[in-house]
Formats: structure tokens, sequence, C-alpha cells
């Protein structure tokens, strides 16, 4: 093979270097498998290639980002309101306003700032130190000095400080899930793979941040820095698009409408005006009372608000939200894609299946608890002593420990180790007792070239010494005498087809005093005793959640980088795939084969799939994105690096908080603190609450603004006296904002929340049916505002008096109108009517204010306002009434609609 440039950084990043012998990547990198580099050649490339450290990429500045918060079009009207009511002298409401904005702008700099961490997380995960060979010397370095070509040393505990071809390989395992998605530490090789051989399966690499748990190795470093796989990562959360959610993509659209037509009408009624000879001052006035009144100024504390009760309900079921408007996209979610291990799984192997002499057991219970029977074919009766014996095996020849500490069974060593001491202990053999019965003498460590670990026991009672091996079926077997190796193998089969991984087990006997064991020893003449089949159970809980979800119209996609057939075994007890399809496991869709389906086909491929294994961080950020182009909202669940770039693009990324890596957090906007999926579909129903409620609000506080604005219109069209002043349109939208609108947002979830399909992307907060029913208030307010205004002035009242009916219309209407919007498609009588106290509290407080507005008299003076008469009191209540039974018969009969309507189905 011809010698390669090692400065040529653009042929060294398309090298296949899993594909590669070692003795040609050490003559491609000019280095020496026993050597290393020189010190003076490492310093070369040190100055060529670069520190071996991520780039941190610089970001807006902290006033930049501050400055942007206010870069909306609601904030534009809202600071347009603020100017004009400032320019009026009302500097007391031009400070509400201005409070209102600045506090939203000081809530979504700290949220966007905390978000900009997540690259510094993941070049930190990179500061280690690494064991280098160099001018022959064994040296201890920082891992920023390595470069490709150096030849690096692992041993158990190290984290892998570059990407790393293996040259050679003692009992390695190394820990890569936060990487590839493997739940179990990967076992490593040495010898060339073929060049389409997925990430998670290239056994002679070590990348970059991963972590050895056992055994040691040398490696070669053939990617420092950027290009090393998790470089590659970091490079794809810089590019992943951050997507706004549907909230604010919504309020960014009903805001810029509703600007163009505050504008429009404002100039339609200066012009009319002047038209009609009006003087300019009064138009002025007219306008910018148009203006203000068409400005819903509650809606930014009522977004806030609304956001900031569901993230503290999401914090009592287990997730943190890091970013406001995320309660909310919950709400919208029509596809979960979740990973597997520890969020749909326990992360807990649990041996699920024994065979010995002929028969099979079924063992129950799950996790790490040792509760549980084991049953041939349902039956209860006792355990064979072959059985036993496996068990006993599985037991013996075990480097793990399982203990109980505060109420919780843990395992300490590897999990598939922790399965079979929790099946032995099932069978009631206590490895304590097995341990001084059967003392250890001598052992064959697991290594991946040989497949098996042997233990060898000095019985207590006496008699031989005893060998015991586990390992799998394949090298077991074709060690053992007098066994149907055929039968064997086709039962292991049977395991495996059913997510299952099978472990052998055998013994052998040696004369008493034996006191070493040899790989020579066991090489034939061994006793099959059977077989252990586990697997990593699904939560119950998990389950009921993945119904749930289906009940309310919402996919869930499992997205792992475990076995194929592990993947579809739990995907069948999780019940994923459609309803409706073929019985038996559901198809299942490997990163192998995803690579080679294009991007303008992988939007339906990824629609018909449930199931994906052995995926790679590309393909899962490439599947987000075709999932997004079908018009999904997706929500994304992850905890490694690797799953950090399809988090951010996600529209709800959500990281696990227990087993979740800083990366995977920070990249997140939500966080969950038990690692469960069911916590997910609880925050999926509260953000269902959330929206219900923003659009509670929405329907209640919209028909006031257009009422204000038709009477403002009206007035000026007919060339009539002003019924509100800019002053009191203020005071109505404030005051019944806070204490009648915020009311809204502590309403209780609805009782078929989960029962409904989930909002399709790029429909209105206001369907057509809310839409009549704000037009119809908004018109009766408008009519009952300037009917009693006139009325009052005909019966010979005061303007000032004629004012103060017209602003209690609009509040005694909100006030009422307030239990019809509780509800939007029940009737109060359908309804929890107590449900909500704090809907009391605020009209209670709210009829106070209005007392207050009436009858005392700096009020009166600073809102232009006077006291009004017992019958005028009549006349607005007996409105306000009118209007409430009016809609409550428009809700029942939408409500008697919506009984017809058919159930949701999977999207």
């Amino acid at each position: 093979m011809a010698t390669l440039d090692i400065l040529d950084k653009a042929a060294l990043d398309k090298m296949e270097w899993h594909a590669i012998p070692e003795a040609d990547v050490s003559e491609l990198l000019r280095t020496d498998l026993q050597q290393g580099l020189t010190t003076l050649e490492a310093e070369r490339r040190l100055a060529e290639f670069g520190p071996n450290e991520l780039t941190r990429h610089s970001a807006r500045g902290p006033l930049m980002t501050f400055l942007l918060q206010f870069h909306q079009p609601l904030v534009y009207i809202l600071l347009t309101a603020a100017v004009v009511t400032a320019a009026m002298e009302e500097l007391v409401d031009a400070g509400v306003i201005f409070g209102v904005v600045l506090v939203n702008a000081i809530v979504g700099f700290i949220q966007e700032y905390r978000a900009a961490k997540a690259i510094d997380a993941l070049a930190r995960s990179m500061s280690v130190t690494a064991t280098v060979i160099r001018d022959g010397q064994k040296r201890r370095l920082p891992a920023q000095q390595l470069v490709p070509g150096d030849l690096v040393i692992l041993q158990s505990g190290d984290q892998v400080p570059a990407d790393l071809r293996l040259t050679r390989v003692r009992e390695l395992r190394v820990a890569e899930a936060a990487l590839t998605g493997e739940s179990v530490p990967v076992e490593k090789a040495i010898g060339a793979m073929p060049a389409e051989t997925s990430l998670g399966d290239r056994k002679n690499m070590a990348f970059a941040t991963a972590l050895v748990t056992y055994g040691q190795a040398n490696g070669i470093v053939v990617a420092t820095g950027d290009r090393t796989e998790v470089g590659k990562i970091q490079g794809m959360i810089q590019t992943a698009e951050e997507l706004a959610t549907p909230l604010t993509r919504e309020i960014a659209r009903f805001s810029t409408w509703l600007m163009y037509v505050i504008l429009g009408l404002a100039g339609f009624t200066f012009i009319v005006g002047k038209l009609q000879g009006q003087a300019t001052v009064d138009l002025f006035h007219a306008a910018v009372a148009l203006a203000v009144a068409a400005i819903p100024e509650g809606l930014p504390a009522a977004v806030t608000i609304v956001l900031a009760i569901g993230v503290w309900r999401m914090a009592r079921r287990n997730a943190i939200i890091r970013k406001l408007p995320a309660v909310e996209a919950l709400g919208s979610t029509s596809v979960i894609c979740s990973d597997k291990t520890g969020t749909l799984t326990k992360n807990e192997m649990t041996v699920q299946q024994i065979y010995a002499a002929g028969r099979t057991y079924e063992v129950t219970g799950s996790g790490y608890e040792p509760v549980g029977e084991i049953r041939h074919a349902g039956f209860d009766e006792s355990l064979s002593e072959e059985a036993l014996e496996t068990l006993r095996c599985g037991l013996l020849c075990n480097d793990s420990q399982l203990l109980q500490k505060d109420s919780r069974w843990e395992i300490h060593g590897d999990p598939t180790e922790g399965a079979l001491l929790v099946s032995a202990r099932k069978a009631g053999l206590d490895q304590e007792q097995m341990n001084q019965e059967f003392r250890r003498i001598d052992t064959i460590p697991f290594e991946s070239e040989h497949q098996y670990m042997v233990t060898l026991h000095h019985p207590r009672a006496g008699g031989p010494a005893i060998a015991y091996m586990k390992g799998s079926v394949e090298r077991v077997l074709e060690r053992c005498r007098g066994v149907n190796a055929e039968e064997i193998h086709a039962i292991a089969l049977g395991m495996g087809e059913l997510g299952l991984r099978v472990l052998a087990f055998a013994k052998k006997e040696f004369p008493a005093g034996t006191e070493r064991i040899r790989h020579e020893d066991v090489a034939e003449g061994l006793t099959f005793l059977g077989l252990q089949g586990m697997i990593d159970p699904p939560r119950p809980e998990a389950i009921r959640a993945v119904a749930a979800c289906h009940t309310a119209g919402i996919r869930v996609k499992m997205i792992t980088g475990d076995h194929p057939a592990t993947a579809a075994a739990i995907a069948v007890q999780l019940g994923l795939g459609h309803p409706d399809g073929p019985e038996g496991s559901p198809p299942v869709l490997t990163g192998q084969l995803l690579s080679q389906i294009s991007d303008e086909a992988l939007p339906d491929a990824a629609e018909s799939v449930d199931v994906f294994a052995r995926v790679s961080p590309e393909q899962k950020l490439r599947l987000v994105k075709a999932l997004q182009a079908r018009g999904r909202v997706i929500a994304m669940t992850g905890d490694g690096v690797n799953d950090a770039p399809a988090l951010k693009q996600a529209d709800i990324g959500v990281a696990m908080g227990i087993t979740g890596t800083d990366v995977a957090k920070d990249a997140a906007d939500m966080v969950l603190t038990d690692d469960n999926f069911a916590s997910i579909e609880a925050a999926v129903e509260e953000g269902r609450g959330v929206f219900d409620n923003l659009t509670k609000f929405l329907v209640w506080t919209l028909p006031t603004n257009l009422g204000e604005g038709l009477v403002i219109l009206v007035s000026v069209l007919v060339g009539a006296t002003l019924p509100i002043l800019p002053v009191q349109i203020l005071w109505i939208n404030m005051t019944t904002a806070v204490l009648l609108g915020m009311t809204l947002t502590f309403e209780p979830k609805e009782p078929d929340l989960m029962q409904r399909p989930p909002r399709p992307v790029g429909t209105s907060f206001i369907d057509a049916e809310m839409l009549r029913r704000m037009i119809l208030v908004g018109l009766a307010m408008l009519a009952g505002a300037f009917g009693l205004f006139q009325w009052e002035l005909a019966s010979g009242a005061s303007e000032a008096t004629a004012r103060t009916v017209a602003v209690h219309v609009f509040v005694m209407v909100e006030l009422m109108y307030l239990f019809n919007c509780r509800h939007l498609r029940q009737t109060v009588l359908q309804s929890h009517f107590w449900g909500n106290p704090w809907a009391f509290v605020g009209a209670g407080v709210m009829i106070l204010l209005q007392l207050a507005l009436m009858y005392l008299p700096f009020m009166n003076r600073a809102f232009h306002t006077e006291p009004i008469s017992t019958l005028a009191w009549l006349k607005v209540t007996s409105l306000a009434l009118i209007v409430f039974l009016v809609v409550e018969v428009e809700t029942w009969w939408i409500s008697r609609d919506d009984r017809k309507s058919p159930e949701p189905t999977l999207p």
C-alpha cells in the first residue's frame, strides 16, 4: 500500500480506518507500533493538526442576545402602545406595559443564554489525560497534545482521549452508550472489518469520550479534535436548525396580522373622519384609542404565566422544562422518538428463560429486585437438579455483586452478570453462601477472542474441584461432550428471535487439590448444563404510556443503537407499530438500510416504520428532519452525546436526568428526572392543558379588543362622541386581564384531553366555531356599550356618567363571559363549576375595583368617571347575563356535534 502524506488532512478524513489492517494503519500514519512517534515529530504534527480539542464556536454576545428579545411583532405593538400612552401623559399605564415587555425579555434572555452552553459542555468532556508511548517511553500527557499517529495505552477506568484504531486488545470492554446508543459495554477486538460496518459495530475502534470499563489495549490515534466522531457531532449541533415551537410560530403569525390590522384600522378611522370634516385633534385621539383598544396588553403576561404554571406542574411529574415555549410544544406533539435503554426499558438486564435437561423454564419478575418465580410451562414445580446447577454456575462464575441499598437492589459490576445473580436468587441460591460452599481458587477471565469465562472452585464438603464455565453458545458447546449441539443451537436461536441475549453454562471436574486452571484444561470434556436468556425488559408504566399516546393520536417511534432482534422484541411488548398492522414483530429499519435511502424517500420510510436499530447520530438527525418534512411535531428523547444534534433539531428535545450527559441536557428543552417514558406522556398531557388554557384566554380576551375597536370605529363613522376614552380602555384591558383572564391559566385539565388527536401543524389557535363565538360576543359588547351610552345621554346623564356605564358594560360582560370560557366545549352545567376557585376570587376583586372606579373621587378624576345609578347597574347586569345565556346555548350546540365526532386515530 502506498504511503499517504500525513499532512493531507482531507485524505485522512476520508479513510475508513476500521477497514484497514493494523500494519497498514501504522504505515499510513508513519508511526511505530512499539516505539510510537518521536517527540520532534509529535510537535510538528501538533503544529499542523492543532490541539486535540473541540472548537468553541463564538456565539452572540449577551447584549445582542438581550436586544433580540424585543425583535418580535407583538413586542413592537406593546412598545408602540407604551409610547402612545406615555405621550398621553398616562405614565402609570405606560410603565405597566413597559414592565411586561421587560420581564418577557429578561426571561427569554436567561433561557437562551443557558442553552448556549451546549458546545462548552461538549468541549469539556474531552479535557482528560492520556498514556502515550513516545520515543519508546510511556508518558502521561494532556489529551490536547495528542496527534494522529500517537500510540495510546488504554486501561480500565480511562476515558478514550481520541479516536483510536486498536492494535492490541486484552479483554477490552468500552461503554459507548453516550456515542452509539449501545446499552451494554462493547467487547473490542483487532483485525480489519468490512468498510460498510456501522459505527456501533466497529469493534476494532475506540472513540473519543467513551469509557473503558474493563481490560487493556493499545491503539493508534487516527482522528483528533473536530475530526473525531464526537467532533462531527459537535458540528451537527452547530448546524441543527433550532425550530420555533407551534406556540411561538402562532404568536408571531397572529402578532404580525394584528399589527397590520391595527395600523390599517387606525389609518382608516383617521381618513374617514377627515372626509367628514371632523377636527384633526379629535381624530388623533380616536385613532390612538382604536390602536390601544385593539392591543391585547395582557397576552404576553398570560402566555408567560400559563407556561410557568405548566413548568411547575410538569416538575411535579418528573419533567424539568429549560425553555418555556417547550411546554406548549409538548401539547402539539404528534410523534415521540424515544431511545430504548433506560427510557422505554428499565436498563436492568433480566433473565426471562432458562433451558436445562430438555425443559424450558419461564422466569417472572423484572429488574434487579430478586422477586419472582421460575416455572416450567407455566406450572409451579420444583426445579430439576440440572436447572439448579445451571443457576449455580451463573452465580459462581461471576465477578459482580447483588446488593440491597435503602430498599433498592443494585448491581455492582456487569449488568449481564447481575442478571445471573438475580435469577439464582429467585431459586433460593444466596451468593455469599454459595461462595463459602464453593471457594474460588482460580479464574480464566473473559476475553473476546475466547468468548468464555471459567472459575475453579473447591467444594467445602470435599471431593473433586469443579470448573464452571459461562460464555457464548458456540464456544461452550464445542467444548462439551455427549450433547446434541444441533438441538441446543436451535433452542438458543429461538431465544434469540425473542430478543434474548443467550449464555451457555457448563462444568468439568478435576482432581481434588487442583490449584490452577488453563485454557487447554477446558478445551474439551465439559458437561453441558443449560442456557439462560436475558433482556432489558420494558417498564410496565412505559407500556401504559405508549398505549395512552396511541389513544391520543401520537405515534411512538423507538430509535436505538441495540441489535434489531432486541429492538423488535421490546417493541412487541411495548405495543409499538400500527394497531391495525400485521401480528408479530413490527418491521425494523437498521442504520445500514437507512444509509441506502435517499433524502427524498426517507420521509415515507420514517413515517411507515416505528422501530429503528443500530442507528448512528447522523441518522437520528436525518430521521427527525424527515418526520418534520411530513409536518410532524417531534419530541425526541436521548441521553448521550450522540443524541445532542437530534435533540436540538427536534421541536422538543427531551434529555435523561439520571443517565444523561451534560451535552444532551444542555441541548434539550426538557429534562426527565426519572429517565422514564411515562413522564414524557405526562408532560404531553400537561402541554395540552397549557395550550387549552392559552386558547381559553385568547377566546376570552379578543372579543373585548374587537368590541372596543368597533365602538371607536362606529363612533367615528357616525360622527358621535367616543363612548370610551383611551385611558378607560387601558383600565379595562389591564385590570380584567390580570384579575379575570389570568384565572383561566389555573384551570384544571379537561377530562378528555388525551382522547383528542394532536393539533395539526399550521392550524390557528382559534377554529371557526371559536371565531364565531368571539364575533358574537364582540358585537354584543359593541351593541351594549354604544347603545347604553346613547341611552344614558338621552336620559340626561353627563358624558362622564354615560362613559362609566359603557366601561361597566365591557367589564361585566367579560366577567360573565369568563365562566363561558372556562370550558370551551362544555356548558356550565356539564362542567366542574367549582373546579377553579381563582375565577371566583378574581371576579369578586374585579367588582370591588369597579366600585372604586365609579364611587371614589380620586378614581373619578384619574379615569374621567362618575357614579352610576342602581337602574344603570341593572341594565348592565341584565345585558351581561343575556350574553352569558346566549353563549351557553351556542356551547351546548357545539358539544352536541362534538359527541358525534369519531375517535382519534394515529397520524
